[in-house]
Parts: structure tokens; sequence; C-alpha cells
């Protein structure tokens, strides 16, 4: 056993020795401890998105920091499972630096994990080459991430790229940004578990978080598996809390074509485990790892690959 193993074993002997209060109280001593000005920077991020719950000092709201002892407390059978099944230590300390930041606000750990080499998504050292790519992006914004992919890869590696996004004005913006390039299909469409219509809920942070859910815009909803019926070699997806439903209805895609697949998994509590463990049910043989690309007082942008 290494410094890592000792860590994360430590961590989570600790978590289960602690009742239900306790963990709860532990996490709230921990965040009280943390300068005023951090606390307040971290309350503003949380209540702007509402991914993990509220937290106002001022009115006695802790909602976040209850859901995140739920989730430590309640879920420590999967977090070892996730770790036992990551395929290197850089995805081992990156896990224990999630879950330690989530139960002592521990800032250093999450500093010596962040990934600063390479750009998101492209982890040269998982991803060293790609060629010929059928790829699908879920949540493609205004086209940066393929354009990054394009910057690392090349415009000769791939055959097609399908991008799908749901805001109306940011899908101009996909359009105009990848005009230049060949092979790439634009589609204002939501990708879920079902085939059909919604409307598009707009977050206080930005359109680069708006979600189907409740409100004015409809769109049309589809499946990867309906959608797409060529092979699919590569899936990336950050839809704001949306994977898993896209995971669901892209299984005979995965089950026939096996493509590689980095799913966004920071936008709740249970993803950064519960979509490994769904990846793990339609498909037994993924390998998988962890990455993080974000402030570390609180780590977001966290991609698993499944390879």
């Amino acid at each position: 056993m290494n410094v890592v193993d000792e860590k994360f074993y430590a961590l989570i002997r600790e978590i289960r020795s602690l009742s239900a209060h306790e963990l709860y109280h532990r996490i709230r001593g921990a965040y009280e401890k943390v300068p005023a000005q951090t606390r307040r920077s971290c309350a503003d991020f949380f209540n702007k998105f509402g991914y993990w719950g509220r937290l106002d000092e001022g009115k006695g709201i802790f909602e976040e920091i209850e859901l995140k002892a739920s989730a430590l407390g309640g879920h420590t059978d999967d977090f070892v499972w996730l770790y036992e099944r990551l395929c290197d230590y850089r995805s081992k300390k990156t896990l224990y630096s999630v879950l330690n930041n989530w139960y002592a606000y521990d800032f250093t750990s999450t500093s010596q994990t962040k990934e600063y080499m390479f750009d998101a998504y492209f982890d040269l050292d998982l991803l060293p080459c790609c060629k010929d790519e059928t790829i699908a992006e879920l949540g493609a914004y205004t086209g940066d991430t393929v354009q990054s992919y394009i910057a690392n890869y090349g415009a000769d590696s791939y055959k097609k790229i399908y991008c799908y996004e749901i805001t109306s004005d940011t899908f101009a913006r996909l359009e105009k940004n990848l005009a230049a390039y060949g092979n790439i299909e634009c589609r204002r469409v939501g990708v879920a578990d079902f085939v059909g219509k919604m409307t598009v809920k707009k977050s206080e942070g930005g359109a680069s978080a708006n979600a189907l859910g409740d409100g004015t815009d409809e769109v049309t909803v589809t499946t990867l598996d309906e959608d797409i019926k060529e092979p699919l070699t590569m899936i990336i997806a950050d839809i704001e809390g949306g994977e898993r439903k896209a995971l669901e209805g892209a299984r005979r895609h995965i089950i026939g074509d096996r493509p590689k697949m980095l799913w966004s998994v920071y936008h709740n509590n249970e993803d950064i485990y519960g979509i490994a463990q769904a990846v793990d049910a339609v498909r037994g043989d993924y390998k998988f790892y962890l990455r993080y690309k974000s402030s570390p007082i609180y780590p977001t942008e966290i991609t698993l690959y499944c390879l």
C-alpha cells in the first residue's frame, strides 16, 4: 500500500466511524474554519448554479453541507468501488482530493490534483492520438471543445462530429464558430433517454449551464441510439446533470461500438461514482480514469474517462 491508498482508506474509515449527525457537524465545523471571504465565494457559487444545494449562513441554510454529508455517509461502498476500479494513481489521488475537500475543506490536495498540463478532456496520457473518429459531443456550447480537439489532434483526425446544443442563441454561435471545418453537423437537439419534446431551463450561471427542464423555449429531445445510426468511436458529454439519461439512451452504441467516453460527473454528488457504475452495468470491460480542471476551492469540471 502507498500513501495515496493509505490516505483514501483512512478517510473512508473515519467517515464510516461517524453517525450522520456527527458527519454533518464535522463537515460544518471544517467549513466554519474557512476564511469568511472564501465562505462567501463558495456560497455565491453554490447558490448561482443550484446543483449541490443552497448555502446561506445568514439565513441558517446549510443544504449544501447536508447533501455532501448524506453522499459521503451513505455511499462509502460506492466510492470504494470506484477507487478500486480507477486505473492510475492520478485518478485515485483525484478522487481522494475531491472527497477530502467535501469532508474537510482540504484545498491542498485539490491544488495538487488539478489538471494544468492538458486541455480539458484531451489528456494526452489517456488519449495520445485520435484517428478516423466519429464523435458525438453533447452540450457543445459554442464549439470550444471541438476546436480544442482539432488543436490537439488535427483537422484530419475525425470522419464526422455531431454537436448537440439546446440553447438557441448559443447554437447560432456554435454553427458560426465551426463553419470553417468540414464534416461537422450541429443539431439543436437535447439528448436524453427518450424521444420527444422538452423546454430549456435557463441557469443563473450563464448559457453554458442551461439544461433540459422547466422553461419556455421548447426543444426536440432524442437518444443517441435513435439519432445516430452509424458506429460511434467517442462520446463527450457535459449536459448539466443529464449525463445518466444520455448514457441510458446510448446503450446500443456502448454495447455494439464500445466508444471512448468522456462524461462530466460534477453536477451533483452522486454522478462521480454513479456514472461509472452505470457504464459498467451496460458493458463491463471499460477502464476508468478521473481528471479535474477547476478551482481547488471546490472541484468541478471533473471528467470520468471510460476507455
